[in-house]
């Protein structure tokens, strides 16, 4: 290695140093704000739930932080963490038996002998059922040299945790998918003998949520890959620090991004942000260059330009009419959903057709529909007096007549965004049960896991069965193979 490369070399070493560094003083500074918050005196404002949903959001994001603190430390400065002391538990469970044993128990050319054992028992869980796995690994000593034998213990997602994969899946599934709070799966489970505090199921999901990030990087990555994509954005409150006192939530949105209808790829990611300002498209599309079917939200204006296409929802175009027409039976709105109807009637036909077919049916049928219909809007809106219902209606589509028209010379884009807003109602749902997001860490943490098992829904998969197999393989799979964990790519265990 020549002076030159060895001066790049150390460049290098002490830049990654720099962002290690500045990254540890800035997960170090968030473990104290967290403590503080946890730790500080209880308020009177918060009702019980909010209560609950807090100091739970807390307790996630705080093991979230220690675990990504204990990651960028060298091995050699790793702390030990002192794991809290175990109640037993219960004896009534049923119990399954594991045997871990060497492969050899030969040594000095005779048999060893078996000195004892370890038993450690983890918790599991299939729905419905509580079990407990007991571990077995036999210690086989040689008389002769005192070797000690015994199998190793298998690497497991949380390091030393109670909780089987089964188990933290269904804590997950439960809280993402079900959209039950922890303190409502501490009650769940209380009832069926097993009370495990909210505290460590807290501790769970915000270990697996830290874990399980690598995946859903990888899963923005492909889509991101895709040069046709539906983006849409919804609001989800979340409770700010400096409000926890006095109860006060903030509007945070939920973004959520997903290839075109007519890509092969299943898969949607979500983007917890702090408000809808367009600069948080702008941040997760990064370079990204393609189409990008929305709605007329003006966050999406400052992305469009020389490298990104906009292309328009029918759907939208055609609620302003419906919502006309079903307001005061309006004749000119209705001749309007008869218009828009037409497009829609070709589309239904060549639904699951082939690039090439698609393309010549929406050039022969669906674009002298779409002349006929910019010819009869443009000659009726001259009649409807500016500012009224209908006139707002006839510009909506007008002034967005190029992003409308896109799917017409573009084979790849759906006509409206009803895809990805398909997407949104798993949100829509959880926001009934979730009052709010206890922090933006825990806002995030809530999107990763979403995407991988709202993506896993999309491929036919059980979230639960994809979750526990992915975070079985996950302590000890290479990362130059992480997107064969992905949902679209993941095979089922065959058993």
């Amino acid at each position: 290695m020549d002076a030159q490369q060895l001066r790049e070399l150390t460049y290098r070493l002490v830049g990654e140093l720099r962002h290690q560094s500045a990254l540890l003083d800035k997960l170090t500074y968030e473990m104290a704000v967290l403590k503080r918050l946890k730790f500080a005196a209880k308020s009177e404002a918060l009702n019980a739930e909010q209560r609950s949903l807090l100091e739970e959001s807390l307790e996630e994001d705080l093991w979230a932080v220690e675990d990504e603190i204990e990651s960028l430390r060298p091995a050699a400065e790793r702390i030990p963490r002192q794991q809290p002391k175990r109640q037993p538990l219960p004896a009534q469970l049923p119990r399954q038996e594991f045997q871990h044993e060497p492969e050899a128990t030969e040594c000095c050319g005779q048999p060893m002998r078996r000195m004892g054992e370890d038993v450690s028992e983890k918790l599991d869980y299939t729905p419905g059922v509580f079990t407990v796995h007991r571990h077995v690994r036999g210690k086989w000593v040689c008389a002769c040299c005192q070797t000690l034998k015994q199998q190793p213990v298998d690497a497991h997602i949380i390091d030393k945790g109670l909780a089987t994969t089964g188990l933290l899946a269904q804590v997950l599934v439960a809280k993402y998918a079900d959209h039950l709070p922890l303190y409502r799966q501490e009650a769940i489970y209380a009832r069926a003998g097993v009370p495990i505090p909210r505290s460590t199921l807290a501790q769970w999901v915000g270990s697996c949520g830290v874990q399980l990030q690598p995946l859903v990087d990888a899963l923005r990555q492909e889509v991101l890959a895709h040069p046709v994509l539906h983006a849409d954005e919804t609001p989800v409150q979340m409770l700010k620090p400096a409000s926890q006192r006095d109860g006060k939530t903030h509007r945070a949105y939920l973004w959520a991004y997903t290839p075109g209808r007519h890509e092969t790829l299943r898969a949607v990611v979500y983007d917890f942000c702090e408000s809808r300002a367009g600069r948080h498209a702008g941040t997760f599309l990064e370079d990204w260059r393609g189409t990008l079917l929305v709605d007329d939200f003006a966050g999406y204006k400052q992305l469009m330009g020389e490298h990104i296409q906009e292309a328009g929802c029918w759907a939208h175009a055609r609620r302003k009419f419906f919502e006309l027409h079903a307001a005061n039976k309006s004749q000119i709105a209705g001749q309007a959903l008869e218009h828009i109807g037409e497009l829609y009637d070709i589309e239904r036909r060549i639904q699951g057709a082939t690039d090439d077919e698609r393309r010549q049916v929406r050039q022969q049928h669906s674009r002298p529909v779409i002349d006929k219909l910019h010819s009869w809007l443009t000659a009726h809106r001259a009649k409807v007096p500016d500012g009224s219902a209908t006139a707002k209606a006839f510009d909506y589509s007008l002034r967005r007549w190029q992003a409308l028209t896109v799917f017409v010379d573009d084979t790849r884009v759906p006509i409206d965004n009803n895809w990805v807003e398909n997407q949104m109602r798993p949100v829509a749902l959880g926001r009934k049960n979730w009052l709010f997001a206890g922090s933006l860490r825990a806002g995030e943490r809530a999107a990763a896991v979403m995407s991988l098992i709202q993506s896993a829904k999309l491929n036919g998969h059980d979230p639960y069965a994809y979750l526990k197999d992915v975070m079985d393989k996950l302590p000890t799979w290479p990362n130059s193979r992480i997107l064969e964990l992905l949902p679209h790519r993941w095979q089922a265990p065959s058993h």
